[in-house]
């Protein structure tokens, strides 16, 4: 079985752009979720914040430039937390 697109959305918005990419594929030793996935922040053509399950990386999340293991549970958990990096960047940019 090839990996199926199963949800793609790119939002272009002032501050930055978000895309994601979810992708269905068989459930294997390194995805046994059946996911793989892609999540990204993107400031003036810097990636800020990622997560992804990249090939022989496994489950692992990007912010400014560092890279850190992520613990998966679901993918709507993992939805969930790549928009709460996201918000805080942007309460951040609009701090006083």
């Amino acid at each position: 079985m090839r990996a199926s697109l199963i949800f793609h959305d790119k939002w272009i918005l002032e501050s930055g752009i978000a895309e994601i990419k979810i992708w269905s594929v068989r459930m294997s030793k390194e995805k046994p979720e059946g996911y793989k996935y892609s999540m990204v922040w993107i400031v003036k053509g810097q990636r800020i914040i990622g997560y992804d399950n990249a090939e022989g990386k496994g489950h692992h999340r990007h912010y400014r430039g560092m890279e850190e293991p992520y613990i998966f549970t679901t993918i709507a958990r993992t939805f969930d937390d790549f928009w709460a990096d996201v918000n805080r960047e942007l309460e951040k940019e609009n701090r006083p």
